[in-house]
């Protein structure tokens, strides 16, 4: 079986890259790797995420699902010194990459750990959820995640989710006014859709 960015272990072999970019205004310099999403540069629908979210005003905890090697989590990280991010991805080298990536530009803020899906998150009391989730991992894969979110957002909390419109996003949309009270697309651009679903 072919290893993908979603897959747990990867075997291709590793040739790590640096590069720097700016998230926010914020100064970064990224690792990345072979078998990762996005390697050479922050992919248009994360950076939209990242320019989009806003943290909400209880904000204390943030969760990234699917974090890759860092871009979205370390950057609300940076944004919100005062704020614990936690950062989870089933793939390994991803979860590597983003320790080495909190290190390289000096964040602490952050828990980085490796998880299937929500499953190693022990925390209920997440303020936000931030996803670019795994599309290409399948439609069930993606619904867990908005399912198990639910779970671990405070009441009141929001999910954030970035999807292309080719990619599933009405479905996406529909499925989220189903597990939560509300949803709404707060922004669209170049097919992409930025929804945020309130507990």
């Amino acid at each position: 079986m072919t290893e993908h960015y979603y897959s747990q272990v990867q075997k291709v072999e590793s040739d790590p890259k640096y590069w720097n970019y700016t998230l926010r205004n914020h100064p970064f310099r990224f690792k990345t790797d072979n078998g990762v999403f996005s390697k050479r540069e922050v992919d248009f629908g994360s950076r939209l995420l990242i320019e989009t979210f806003i943290m909400p005003a209880a904000g204390s905890r943030v969760l990234d699902v699917g974090c890759g090697y860092g871009p979205i989590g370390l950057t609300i990280a940076k944004d919100h010194p005062g704020c614990m991010v936690h950062m989870i991805d089933v793939n390994e080298r991803a979860i590597e990459l983003a320790q080495d990536n909190a290190v390289l530009n000096q964040i602490t803020n952050v828990k980085i750990y490796q998880s299937d899906r929500l499953q190693s998150v022990r925390e209920t009391d997440f303020s936000a959820i931030v996803t670019n989730p795994p599309i290409r991992a399948g439609k069930k894969i993606v619904h867990d995640i908005f399912e198990q979110s639910a779970q671990h957002l405070v009441q009141g909390g929001e999910l954030w989710v970035v999807i292309q419109k080719k990619q599933g996003a009405p479905s996406a949309l529909e499925k989220l006014t189903e597990v939560y009270s509300e949803a709404v697309i707060v922004k669209k651009s170049k097919g992409y859709y930025i929804i945020k679903a309130t507990k």
